[in-house]
């Protein structure tokens, strides 16, 4: 008579999606950290603060064959506005990163400020709001706009 063992197949729980936010405030950062675990839970978000940080993070995401983040949270004043335009254009300029969605945020709501984020090939740029229950409210929209109605590209 043989024995036969059942083998118990599990599945492989999919690592969760990664925001990168990069913000040099700690803290916005806070805020930002509480109204994406409060609206996105499933959602890892991974901070750093500086152009230096982001481009290690990114390269190490890309020689592990790690996913990289679905998107990106750009302070715009890292903390001098240049820090801002020279991190984008260097992720939207790099053959592996171009093309994850890269959301500037930025307390300005100045036209020269919203229309430069847009010619270095900002996505979309967001104003940030001022309180707790105004980044709920974002992260809300975030969620269903993000998550729900757009069709983003495939990491690795």
């Amino acid at each position: 008579m043989t024995s036969t063992s059942t083998k118990t197949t599990r599945k492989k729980k999919a690592p969760p999606a990664t925001i990168l936010v990069v913000e040099d405030n700690p803290d916005q950062w806070g805020l930002i950290r509480w109204a994406l675990q409060k609206q996105l839970p499933e959602v890892e978000p991974v901070w750093l603060t500086n152009i230096a940080q982001t481009l290690a993070y990114l390269d190490a995401c890309s020689a592990s064959a790690e996913q990289f983040p679905k998107l990106v949270l750009l302070d715009l004043y890292l903390p001098r506005r240049d820090d801002g335009w020279q991190l984008l254009e260097l992720i939207k300029t790099h053959h592996t990163y171009r093309l994850m969605p890269v959301v500037i945020m930025s307390h300005s709501d100045r036209a020269e400020d919203i229309e430069e984020s847009y010619v270095h090939r900002g996505t979309s740029y967001m104003v940030k709001p001022v309180d707790y229950q105004q980044w709920l409210d974002y992260f809300q929209a975030f969620r269903r706009y993000w998550w729900h109605a757009v069709v983003l590209p495939t990491g690795r």
